[in-house]
């Protein structure tokens, strides 16, 4: 007999429960079977190659798709039963999102404040452009940033309603080294203040210096999961680099160029 799932209630708790998505008719297994519990006030970092369903399981989490089955809540809130209660406590930085390119900076933040019903609106967004280098382009049109400028954008509207629990799926990509550091502190600080932090990366580095854990899935599946100290003792490696591999299948040596001699 199955027994009923009980979630607990908990501000920042990921709870997920055999969570799957499957296309042509089970034939693709972008995640399957994933359970994870990520506690509260916890950095994650969701490790794998490209394909290996972080983004998927992100935009689960979500409410962007819908599973094949299984199940996942935050803060309590059932990922579909609950969709606009999870929206309300959590912020999304997605790997490709929709910018409304039309709009200014400052247009758009007002535009994603204005949604959370934020009071005091004005003085957080500046606070925002401030932090991440935009207030001289506040005005400007976002079809006319460059990919690390919009990045920066969509980072500042992901936190703008100081949410609880943030997912950042590849937080670095497309910045470069300044402001690369500049988000790394940010996730820092708010781990720091006790937010639930979510990352999904195929960066090595990025996810080793801001994690407390890490999870790497490889088609669809969690294969490891720990600290990275816990993880290279089980893979018997001296390196985050060597674990990566070893574990999802290849060898250190496989790196090698293809034509040496």
């Amino acid at each position: 007999m199955q027994t009923k799932q009980t979630f607990i209630k908990r501000n920042g708790l990921i709870q997920i429960k055999e969570l799957s998505k499957f296309y042509s008719n089970g034939q693709i297994r972008a995640v399957d079977d994933l359970s994870l519990t990520i506690n509260q006030g916890e950095t994650f970092g969701l490790l794998g190659p490209n394909g290996a369903g972080k983004t998927t399981t992100i935009r689960l989490l979500n409410g962007l798709i819908k599973p094949t089955h299984g199940s996942a809540n935050i803060n309590g809130y059932d990922i579909l039963k609950d969709t606009q209660q999870v929206k309300r406590i959590s912020g999304l930085l997605g790997e490709s999102p929709g910018v409304h390119a039309k709009l200014s900076a400052y247009e758009f933040l007002e535009f994603m404040g204005a949604l959370y019903g934020l009071k005091n609106l004005k003085t957080r967004i500046n606070e925002l452009l401030n932090f991440f280098d935009l207030s001289e382009r506040k005005n400007d049109l976002i079809e006319g940033f460059s990919t690390g400028m919009r990045q920066k954008v969509l980072l500042a509207a992901a936190i703008i309603h100081d949410p609880e629990v943030i997912f950042l799926d590849e937080p670095t990509a497309g910045l470069d080294p300044r402001a690369a550091r500049t988000v790394k502190e940010l996730v820092k600080d708010l781990s720091k203040r006790g937010k639930t932090i979510l990352i999904s990366s195929h960066r090595l580095p990025v996810v080793e210096e801001l994690c407390d854990r890490i999870g790497i899935i490889h088609q669809g599946q969690l294969i490891a999961i720990g600290t990275v100290t816990e993880i290279l003792a089980q893979s018997q490696t001296q390196t985050l680099e060597e674990a990566f591999i070893t574990i999802t299948g290849g060898s250190p040596s496989s790196n090698l160029s293809p034509w040496r001699n």
